[in-house]
């Protein structure tokens, strides 16, 4: 069994959660683990720091995204690969885990399309157009060179930046990152570590969904857990046989995870 986990970039923070380190280890000594990390806040907190004033915008299905202009995709470059994914690749070392620190531009490990227009809701609630700044929709995912690590015994630690088709830097969101790269290599288990137990409708907890009925909650969940949402359901699109969302908090997340403990399951359907 092979895993791919979604972790924000400061759940091995100092205190987040200190059961996670030994978590992933064993999951990874047991089913074969893939680590794709995000990070926004502290992309936003160094780029306000640097001045550049961070700007959010909303598609017409709800998706929340940050604006990626030329300043801000290195700034996200400088932050992601060179700050968190290194932060993540000592810590792992830490316990006694091989872990490579990649980025999507290494080895052509995720390859995009840049978008030249993007359709942005406005304060209004009407659709325009705007430039498509350094934001990328994923072509493909180099799973050869993935799997090639996973079977040497590396546990592979991916940060959502990718090369587009003229060599250049691009940002893509980091759920769909993860649920891309876990099609690509054919995981079984694509699971999302959050700040919450899952899917809540009502104020309860979905314990398990089809991806058509993921689908048809997505316009109620609000930001942020829809991307999830939307990730988990590629995920299985692409062959995963299940996604799961689940609190990164709880004592050894990714195990409950794995054993369906106050989470939510998304299975093909």
């Amino acid at each position: 069994m092979v895993v791919v986990v979604k972790i924000g970039g400061s759940i091995l923070g100092e205190g987040v959660n200190p059961t996670i380190l030994e978590d992933i280890k064993d999951a990874f000594i047991h089913h074969g683990l893939l680590l794709v990390h995000g990070g926004g806040k502290q992309v936003t907190e160094v780029a306000e720091k640097l001045g550049k004033t961070q700007t959010f915008i909303v598609s017409p299905e709800g998706i929340r995204s940050r604006y990626t202009d030329k300043e801000t995709v290195v700034i996200y470059t400088m932050v992601m690969v060179g700050k968190i994914n290194k932060e993540i690749v000592s810590a792992l070392h830490g316990v006694g885990i091989n872990a490579v620190g990649l980025s999507g531009v290494d080895g052509s490990a995720i390859m995009a399309e840049r978008k030249k227009k993007l359709i942005v809701m406005d304060e209004r609630g009407r659709k325009r157009v705007i430039e498509g700044g350094y934001t990328g929709k994923i072509k493909s995912v180099n799973s050869d060179l993935l799997t090639l690590l996973l079977r040497s015994n590396y546990m592979p630690v991916v940060s959502p930046i990718a090369m587009g088709e003229e060599g250049e830097l691009l940002n893509v969101d980091g759920d769909r990152a993860a649920a891309y790269v876990a099609g690509a290599i054919k995981a079984d288990k694509m699971i999302f570590l959050t700040d919450v137990q899952g899917v809540m409708m009502d104020n309860r907890l979905i314990l398990r969904m089809s991806g058509t009925q993921a689908k048809e909650t997505m316009p109620r969940i609000g930001f942020g857990m829809e991307k999830k949402v939307l990730a988990a359901v590629e995920a299985i699109e692409m062959g995963v046989k299940e996604s799961i969302i689940a609190s990164g908090l709880v004592e050894n997340p990714i195990k409950s995870a794995i054993e369906h403990k106050d989470c939510t399951v998304i299975y093909p359907g």
